[in-house]
This record gives C-alpha cells, sequence and structure tokens, in this order.
C-alpha cells in the first residue's frame, strides 16, 4: 500500500511539475479592450496584406503555452507566421472570458483551448480551427501545423492561384 501511495504522489508532483514549466509564460492580457486590440491587428493586417491568426486561449492554458512555444521556437513556422500572419492572442480566462467578441468569431471555444481563427484582413471570419487536430504527443506535429498555416494565408485564398 506504501508503495502505491508513494507512487501517486510522485506522478502528482510530476504532473505539476510539468503543468509549471509549461505555464510559465504570460502572452495573454485579460484587462485588455479585446475590440481595440482586434481591431488594430485588422488594420495592421489590411496594411499588410495579411490575414489574422487569432489565438484564443489563456495563460493558465498548458496547450496554449505549448503552442507558443512550438510555433516561436521553430525558425521555420515562425517565418511562416510572420510572413502571412498579424497574430493576436485573445484572452478566454476566469478574469475575462470575451463572451461577446468570442459570440462574434462563432463560438470557437466549443473546440476548447487553444483555438484557431483565421480572419481575412476586413475582420471576416475563415476558419476555426480545433487545435487537437494539430497536435502530436505533448506538443504540435509541424507538418500538419505548416499545411494548416499555408492553407489559410492569403494567397492560399487567392483566386487567380487557381485559373488554369
Amino acid at each position: 500500500m506504501k508503495q502505491i501511495v508513494t507512487l501517486l504522489v510522485i506522478c502528482l508532483l510530476n504532473s505539476a511539475f510539468a503543468f509549471a514549466q509549461d505555464s510559465t509564460f504570460n502572452i495573454y492580457k485579460p484587462s485588455e479592450n479585446v475590440v481595440l486590440a482586434l481591431n488594430k491587428a485588422i488594420r495592421q493586417a489590411k496594411d499588410e496584406k495579411k490575414h489574422v491568426f487569432v489565438q484564443i486561449g489563456g495563460n493558465w492554458c498548458v496547450w496554449c503555452a505549448r503552442f507558443y512555444k512550438f510555433t516561436t521556437a521553430d525558425a521555420q513556422i515562425d517565418s511562416l507566421i510572420k510572413a502571412d500572419y498579424v497574430v493576436y492572442h485573445l484572452n478566454y480566462s476566469k478574469e475575462n472570458k470575451n463572451t461577446q467578441m468570442l459570440e462574434k468569431l462563432g463560438y470557437p471555444q466549443r473546440f476548447g483551448f487553444p483555438v484557431f481563427v483565421i480572419l481575412d484582413e476586413n475582420g471576416e471570419r475563415l476558419n476555426t480551427q480545433n487545435s487537437e487536430y494539430l497536435e502530436q504527443g505533448h506538443s504540435y506535429n509541424k507538418t500538419k501545423v505548416m499545411e494548416f498555416l499555408q492553407n489559410w494565408n492569403v494567397k492560399a485564398l487567392d483566386p487567380n492561384q487557381y485559373k488554369y
């Protein structure tokens, strides 16, 4: 019985340690005016001829931290995002659930967190992506993430790409 309790305590401590390692980031801003911030991102995307990549989640979210670390640590993915998107981190937390904005975006929280929303240069929603389909183990699949990003950039949605 002592061995089972010891094993259980070790597992719980490992889980807590892993959570602490993944959640030591602070990219979401619960007190931010999401309407102003998102409108700024949309204007920037229009000026730069890009789409807006909205990552919805919170500083409490382990998978949000993992995605952020995954995309910024990989030079190829980081470059792809910077070339094609203006990124905005939309907060969802107990301090501020941003329910009005999530309603406007079509209730993306139904997929869990993080969830990704692609907006065009006018702020129109093009796609909502359940991040679970991009996961692999305790991280993300590089090929799937790159494919997702490439399939929703401005070039991919340009009708001139498909004229024969």
